[in-house]
């Protein structure tokens, strides 16, 4: 008789467990699995568990589900009879979990090691900066610009970028109060119309307020702008020629000053008076900028924030901010036990973004890697959508309205401004989103602009950090990759995630989620003897 195939799941992966059931194999139970993670996750997953809502009714029926599918306990015998056996093949949530001495020569595990020089932001963000040394790619056609504040270097760049940024918005905000651009208001659809102006309704622009009567004016600050955004221009057109050109922000410009006063431009309503000459040099210095940095149009004009502890993940700890000084002490003064002094990064917002029904979504995009030396990635043709709890605006920065991850946006009731066609449970799946890019005259965007550009996002960040990958042959890996989309539905990277939820929040993500996790088990266990089988939804999208 054939010999059974062993396995063994660590972590609330149910539909694995079914699968491999199906398949004829054995599960070898994981020895303390609790204990194991428990030791791993340290003190603040515990507290997490403990304050995590509804987690215990979800333990007890992923029990009873076992129960339910085992009722004559022929799987527990089988499992105690495999007791001593190696397993064939591991699925667990955590590779630190794992006991080497369990696998064998030829044992398959869902995991590689040292992956966080992808899957955390701070690895990440470190790896991409080195990614025009190893490709010809350039990261900010994809990431919005990061900075990890824990190296005096970085954080020397992120103030000076900062203050580039301010002076980059006044001159947008001079311009669209002398009337270039009409100030164009927030809305939400009207709901009884399902179809809309492409760049009205669907596009959020955030309402700038204008100066009162009576409000002060700063006329120097314009020309302070300008001389700063002309300095930088020459340094961007000359910097492969002298890398020694001198910052524009080491004029001799007072930048604490200057920032207040845009402060109460951006955010309070202070009034700035353009002259003719001033509005036509702004134009022309924009159009110019705009020729050499690719992401100056999704920075918008309020220079916006987002800083994240380096190394966590659901959501945690994140915050939108836009002063810089606030930024630096939060960062520097944080007591937190979950986030080392300096474990900071700081990345751009995207203020120019893609809403649905005046709100914000990303997206959740998986994808796998089979091989590292040749890299090998699979691209999943199924994702979905996930959306905030709140209509977005960039004048109200709490977390309901900018994080759109499900362990967020769990703990927030959906607000009563809120469009009623967002969806109840706030996902979608990319075949709702694909059609009302259709409603909306996008049809072709998905496959044309959205899709390519997030394969070409993965492939350039796994190009980034595959020297500091520790690779084992036969193992394999599921990561999920989170985009928003801009305006121009230009999809941009904000993460990648090692161990991706399979837990559903909705019925979308059920069926997707138990999709992923059978098809990756096509890819991974029945290619290697039939190329030609079944991969389900995947699509393979690189091999050196």
């Amino acid at each position: 008789a054939q010999e059974k195939k062993i396995f063994m799941v660590q972590g609330p992966y149910p539909i694995i467990r079914r699968l491999l059931r199906a398949r004829g194999w054995v599960e070898r139970k994981a020895p303390s699995t609790g204990r194991q993670q428990e030791q791993h996750c340290g003190d603040q997953n515990r507290q997490r568990l403990q304050t995590a809502p509804s987690s215990g009714g979800a333990r007890q029926r992923e029990e009873e589900e076992q129960c339910d599918e085992d009722p004559l306990g022929i799987h527990q015998l089988m499992s105690y009879l495999a007791r001593d056996q190696l397993p064939n093949f591991i699925w667990t949530n955590f590779l630190e979990t794992v006991d080497h001495q369990l696998l064998r020569d030829d044992s398959v595990l869902n995991h590689y090691a040292r992956v966080d020089a992808f899957t955390t932001k701070e690895g990440l963000c470190l790896s991409l900066q080195n990614l025009p040394w190893i490709e010809q790619a350039d990261p900010n056609a994809f990431f919005p610009r990061c900075y990890w504040l824990g190296t005096r270097d970085d954080r020397e760049a992120f103030i000076e970028d900062f203050r580039l940024t301010a002076a980059r918005s006044l001159l947008k905000l001079a311009l669209e109060e002398a009337g270039d651009r009409p100030v164009r208001t927030e809305q939400v659809p009207n709901s009884d119309n399902g179809e809309g102006d492409w760049h009205g309704s669907h596009i959020s622009h955030p309402k700038h307020s204008t100066a009162q009567p009576g409000s002060p004016l700063y006329p120097e600050l314009v020309e302070e702008a300008l001389e700063v955004c002309k300095q930088h221009l020459g340094v961007l057109q000359h910097e492969d020629i002298d890398r020694n050109t001198p910052s524009p922000c080491r004029t001799c410009i007072d930048w604490d000053n200057f920032l207040q006063q845009y402060y109460r431009v951006a955010h309070e309503g202070a009034g700035l008076v353009l002259t003719r000459h001033q509005r036509k040099q702004c134009q022309n210095l924009l159009q110019s900028l705009a020729e050499k940095l690719p992401q100056l149009d999704m920075e918008g004009k309020l220079n916006v924030w987002i800083l994240k502890p380096g190394a966590e993940s659901q959501g945690r700890g994140i915050i939108c901010m836009t002063r810089l000084e606030e930024m630096l002490q939060l960062a520097w003064s944080c007591t937190a036990a979950s986030v080392q002094v300096g474990r900071w990064v700081v990345q751009k917002y995207v203020e120019r973004l893609m809403t649905i029904f005046g709100t914000k979504f990303d997206i959740r995009q998986w994808f796998v890697v089979t091989d590292w030396k040749p890299l090998t990635v699979w691209f999943y043709q199924d994702c979905y959508l996930r959306f905030c709890s709140r209509p977005f605006s960039l004048h109200h920065l709490e977390r309901a309205r900018h994080l759109c991850n499900v362990s967020v946006q769990k703990w927030y009731k959906t607000s009563p401004d809120q469009d009623p066609r967002v969806p109840p449970d706030k996902i979608w799946s990319n075949k709702q989103f694909q059609e009302y890019l259709a409603q909306v005259g996008q049809a072709d965007a998905w496959h044309e602009v959205l899709v390519p550009g997030m394969k070409a996002a993965i492939l350039n960040a796994l190009r980034s950090a595959r020297d500091r990958v520790r690779f084992r042959k036969g193992n394999f890996e599921l990561y999920g990759a989170d985009f928003v989309v801009g305006e121009n539905l230009q999809p941009w990277l904000l993460e990648i995630n090692s161990c991706p939820t399979m837990s559903p929040s909705s019925a979308v993500t059920r069926q997707l989620c138990a999709n992923v996790q059978r098809d990756t088990l096509c890819l991974v266990l029945d290619r290697k003897d039939n190329p030609t089988c079944s991969i389900g939804a995947f699509e393979l999208i690189y091999k050196e």
